[in-house]
């Protein structure tokens, strides 16, 4: 089948008039879109709020424990009695 012949079939496929829709398959579609939609709307939400409580969580972490501080040293024993 040579490209000229490929291209026709193509377009021939292409031109026809599709079948008709049925009216539920419509409905259908929209219901489970519109629950797709909410559904990701949803995990966004608690995709963000995770986040934010983790954020929160390392801030909290951070000022209680203050790992940025050197912690005292303890190789040397303190010097008493001079």
């Amino acid at each position: 089948m040579s490209r000229a012949d490929r291209e026709a079939a193509a377009r021939r496929i292409m031109e026809r008039t599709p079948p008709p829709v049925p009216p539920e398959l419509h409905r259908e579609a929209v219901r489970r879109g519109t629950r797709l939609l909410r559904r990701r709307r949803v995990a966004l939400r608690v995709m963000w709020l995770v986040l934010l409580a983790a954020a929160v969580a390392f801030t909290v972490w951070a000022l209680t424990v203050r790992p940025w501080v050197e912690p005292p040293s303890v190789t040397t024993p303190p010097l008493t009695g001079w």
